[in-house]
């Protein structure tokens, strides 16, 4: 009677050293968003001592917020949910508020170039 449960045992080590051991893990981190690879965006350079909050309104819609962008920075931002070819206004507000910035209207092309002040 012994061996049968010297048997069981063994089979349920056994399976717990198999089920518990080392598996292969593959880490990567996420690809970018293909509006971000290849969509418009602006390429928006900051010359202020302080940081700006950059907005982005397309004709007849609403203004979407793209990002803070640091004082003294260059930064390209994607500009997700809007089509190139659209006309946009973009917008800039100081972080204190004290001060707005807008681009005149144009047409959305793979990458628009702005700058403030």
């Amino acid at each position: 009677m012994i061996a049968p449960v010297r048997a069981s045992l063994l089979a349920l080590g056994l399976a717990t050293l198999v089920a518990c051991g080392p598996r292969q893990v593959e880490v990567r981190t996420a690809p970018e968003a293909t509006d971000a690879q290849s969509g418009p965006s602006v390429q928006f350079t900051n010359n202020l001592s302080q940081a700006v909050n950059v907005y982005v309104t397309a004709a007849g819609g609403n203004e979407l917020f793209l990002r803070q962008v640091a004082a003294n920075t260059v930064e390209k931002l994607p500009v997700s949910g809007v089509p190139a070819g659209a006309t946009v206004t973009f917008k800039a507000v100081t972080v204190d508020g004290s001060r707005t910035y807008q681009s005149r209207s144009a047409p959305l092309a793979s990458q628009f170039l702005w700058s403030v002040p």
